[in-house]
């Protein structure tokens, strides 16, 4: 099915985009990734990548033209495909440039009740920083109300529903108003911070943008400054009151130290006057203390003489806490939650004998600067096995079944706040230290909140893997719009046969969860023989 491309919004005042160049030509593939064109926006010309994959159809902006944002740019989908009727509903979107300028000569829509926007006083709105964000977070603000902000410096780091994400200024003033404080949401293109001169009225601006769709605020600059000023002194403070000393630490490593349950009060600074930093928090060792005695109260009743006495259990208090559910975590509960309802699963598990696997690996492993993991392996054996029955690397798309000539391996990898899953591209290309390298930078991007969304999209399969924890075996939720996942299980010594002998062997548990509307039992089991076969015989992925 052909996917319409739009011009995207790359900055928060972009309204428009300039074409500068394709780096695609009708008729050429298009892979999730690619770059498709350098778009020019009102404050940079940067590059803009493909989310989908297929054949460019067509283009709706020649080199050197404009377009408003979200009107038709490209159409990606299968060569040959019919797209008349989306570039007959894109004629009628090519004749909007005309009313946007029509409507340019009119007063700004920043223009409320005479209330214009002074000059110099920028008004920044929740970006988008991804192709399905939808709301943002404001994770924490590394600027506070009254600080000065150069360009290019770090405003706030927002949670997107698929990673925290850096935010940088494009302006540079003072921050006269922030509209969310660390924790709250808002969705996307609402009022997120004005920047500024000093002496603003913030509350005359916050009045001429109420028009589009931000709640007017009753809040002035200064009740923000005190706000602000007031939560970060309640976080900065966390020594006994006796001592009545200050600490010093990051936004980012409050929030750090927040989220493990660390008491700042005990951590050493490395930065600047004693300033704790993200690194002092990830690099803190708590020291070992005693549990203290749970001492509990036993009370004896007496009853009947011919009763024995009853023992009363400790009475406790009842508690529960409410914590508001991450944009991550609302994400996963609605991607699995789909795919669960909407896919009919069923699983298939084989045992395989690990013995050859592991005197590989260590073979493998003693050579210099070599580093293989069983799940690398694992990875590479599902590349293997999926180049020999393609139905398995499939996605249900309704009237279709969408058959991908390439191979991108999903890994899942789980964070503090759930669970991402980093895509190897062309795993079957790759080789075992090539892949083992690759999943090495994505988990530790993952686990940092330093990964990108294009790197955890465009999968075809997933694997995940609980053995490290011990699991012997289990079941996944497929990550569609995959049609399978493989459920990867700890490798156990047991007692085994070979030829005609009981003796101690390895093997691993492998279940694979398949979407029944694309993969047949028949399909899911002769794949499965297929990755034994590899796995088994390990040497077969190294020819």
């Amino acid at each position: 099915m052909a996917i319409v491309v739009n011009m995207p919004r790359l900055s928060d005042t972009m309204e428009e985009g300039t074409v500068a160049k394709w780096l695609k030509s009708v008729g050429d593939k298009v892979e999730e990734g690619d770059m498709l064109a350098e778009i020019e926006t009102d404050k940079a010309t940067m590059e803009f990548e493909s989310f989908n994959e297929g054949t460019l159809l067509y283009i709706g902006v020649q080199e050197g033209g404009a377009a408003p944002v979200d009107t038709l740019l490209a159409i990606i989908g299968e060569e040959g495909e019919d797209i008349s009727s989306l570039i007959g509903g894109a004629k009628a979107s090519e004749d909007k440039p005309s009313q946007v300028e029509d409507v340019a000569e009119e007063p700004s829509e920043e223009v409320e009740n005479g209330t214009e926007i002074p000059e110099g006083v920028e008004v920044i709105k929740m970006p988008r920083l991804s192709d399905t964000m939808e709301e943002g977070t404001v994770a924490s603000w590394l600027k506070k109300v009254g600080d000065d902000v150069e360009e290019g410096e770090i405003l706030a780091e927002i949670e997107t529903d698929k990673a925290t994400m850096e935010f940088e200024s494009f302006y540079s003033g003072k921050l006269l108003y922030v509209g969310l404080q660390e924790g709250e949401s808002s969705p996307v293109d609402q009022v997120l911070a004005i920047i500024g001169p000093e002496g603003t009225d913030v509350n005359a601006v916050l009045s001429s943008v109420t028009g589009g769709g931000k709640k007017k605020s009753t809040t002035t600059p200064k009740d923000a400054e005190k706000k602000s000023e007031s939560s970060t002194e309640k976080k900065e403070v966390s020594k006994s009151e006796s001592d009545g000393e200050r600490i010093f630490a990051s936004p980012l490593a409050k929030k750090i130290a927040e989220d493990k349950g660390i008491d700042l009060a005990k951590v050493s600074g490395s930065g600047d006057n004693g300033r704790i930093t993200k690194k002092d928090i990830e690099n803190y060792t708590p020291s070992a203390t005693a549990a203290p005695a749970v001492s509990t109260v036993v009370k004896a009743e007496s009853g009947v003489a011919s009763q024995p006495v009853s023992m009363v259990l400790p009475s406790g208090e009842e508690g529960t806490e409410e914590v508001k559910n991450s944009n991550m975590r609302k994400a996963i509960a609605k991607a699995l939650g789909n795919s669960k309802f909407n896919a009919p699963h069923f699983y298939l598990t084989i045992e395989v004998d690990m013995d050859n696997a592991k005197e590989s690996r260590a073979q493998i492993n003693s050579l210099p600067d070599t580093k293989v993991s069983f799940n690398d392996m694992v990875l590479k054996a599902c590349a293997m096995a999926l180049r020999k029955h393609p139905q398995v690397n499939t996605s249900w798309n309704g009237d279709t079944t969408r058959y991908h000539q390439h191979i991108h391996m999903g890994v899942a990898v789980a964070v503090d706040e759930g669970l991402v899953v980093p895509v190897v591209k062309h795993a079957d290309l790759l080789g075992l230290t090539q892949i083992g390298s690759a999943v090495k930078d994505l988990a530790g991007k993952a686990r940092n909140k330093k990964i990108s969304p294009s790197e955890m999209e465009g999968s075809t399969f997933t694997v995940s893997n609980l053995g490290m924890f011990g699991i012997l075996e289990f079941t996944s939720i497929i990550n569609q719009p995959n049609s399978a996942i493989l459920s990867v299980g700890a490798i156990v010594e047991k007692p085994v046969v070979k030829n005609g002998e009981i003796v101690v062997g390895s093997t691993m548990k492998l279940t694979l969860a398949c979407d029944h509307r694309t993969v047949d039992g028949a399909v899911g089991a002769q794949f499965l023989q297929t990755l034994r076969y590899f796995v088994e015989n390990p040497v077969t992925m190294l020819a």
